[in-house]
């Protein structure tokens, strides 16, 4: 197949991949377990959707919070509460979200975290050597606390701790993945997926959804859960910009089209990318509405970052590159998980 000449429009602009949610339970995140949750339920900490209240609503323990409540406590020490991470990594960043909690927000909290690699039990757990990643910090009731982590270490929990105790309505964990190497094995693995470390760097446009949806694992539950464009009025078509998990082959490349059944793109093509060299890994190619598509990829040049065309516009549910990392590429995930 003929390389593609490098053209200044067709090359991904260097940009850095937004960070994601590693406590998302669309990811795997959960909440394990917590000390109290008196009057609301812990799990309410990692929901998607935003935080909803409807005010003078009781049931039988008290005021219903979409979040986690604990009692008033009238003891020396601290509530807190254990979040497996969804996708392992380093963490950047930890939003506490204190949303409609104004007259029972903890006035101060801190977040631990801690490697347990594999999939432990909550007493190795409470066990693990846990590392603090946000000292005891003021927070603000019904509002957006936001706290800068910084530690390029691997950790796969948090314990969000409460002083001395109160209400939070989301958790949210921003970092890096960080996948385990020793699960890829020699295996073809999805070069495109967030959980393996990839990322969406840039999209020409994206009114309807998050285009990271086009990179989240498991199936499009509906037609918000993926990426999808406005209609597109002018001349050219739209595109999506994904970092793979490391330099690789592709070898099949995936569009799923499920629940676009009026906006899916007429066609597509992807275009692969290994430093400056650009070359075609999927020529344009007609897609159908609400479609699992599969192409085989005869090229074997490796890339590190590709681009979705989709003409002119319209939805992906997911983008999947099945593919093998090299060995260079793989070498450096062992050094980042050994870090």
């Amino acid at each position: 197949m003929t390389a593609i000449e490098p053209r200044p429009e067709a090359v991904p602009p260097q940009r850095t991949a937004p960070l994601v949610d590693l406590a998302a339970r669309a990811l795997g995140g959960a909440v394990l377990a917590a000390n109290d949750e008196s009057f609301a339920e812990k799990e309410h900490l990692i929901e998607p959707y935003p935080v909803t209240h409807h005010a003078r609503t009781f049931g039988p323990k008290g005021q219903v919070y979409d979040g986690w409540e604990t009692r008033r406590r009238r003891e020396d020490g601290h509530d807190w509460a254990i979040v497996r991470l969804g996708v392992p990594g380093a963490i950047s960043g930890v939003v506490v979200d204190t949303a409609f909690f104004t007259g029972n927000y903890p006035p101060n909290v801190s977040v631990d975290a801690c490697r347990v690699d594999g999939h432990p039990a909550l007493p190795d757990l409470l066990a693990a050597d846990w590392r603090n990643l946000v000292p005891v910090t003021a927070a603000k009731g019904d509002d957006t606390n936001e706290y800068a982590v910084h530690s390029p270490e691997r950790f796969t929990h948090v314990r969000l701790n409460l002083h001395p105790d109160g209400g939070v309505a989301r958790l949210r964990v921003h970092g890096t993945p960080v996948p385990d190497p020793t699960l890829f094995a020699d295996l073809p693995l999805d070069l495109a997926a967030l959980v393996n470390g990839a990322a969406v760097t840039d999209a020409s446009n994206a009114f309807y959804s998050n285009p990271i949806g086009a990179i989240m694992p498991g199936l499009a539950t509906c037609q918000a859960d993926g990426w999808e464009t406005a209609r597109r009025r002018e001349p050219g078509h739209e595109w999506l910009d994904v970092r793979l998990a490391g330099r690789g082959t592709v070898r099949v490349a995936e569009l799923d089209t499920s629940h676009l059944k009026h906006n899916a793109p007429g066609s597509a093509s992807i275009d692969g990318f290994d430093g400056d060299a650009a070359f075609e890994l999927l020529p344009r190619t007609p897609l159908q509405p609400d479609t699992l598509h599969r192409f085989p990829v005869a090229d074997r040049r490796p890339a590190t970052a590709v681009r979705l065309n989709i003409f002119p516009d319209g939805g992906i549910a997911r983008l999947r590159l099945y593919g093998r990392l090299t060995d260079a590429a793989l070498a450096d995930l062992h050094h980042r998980f050994d870090a």
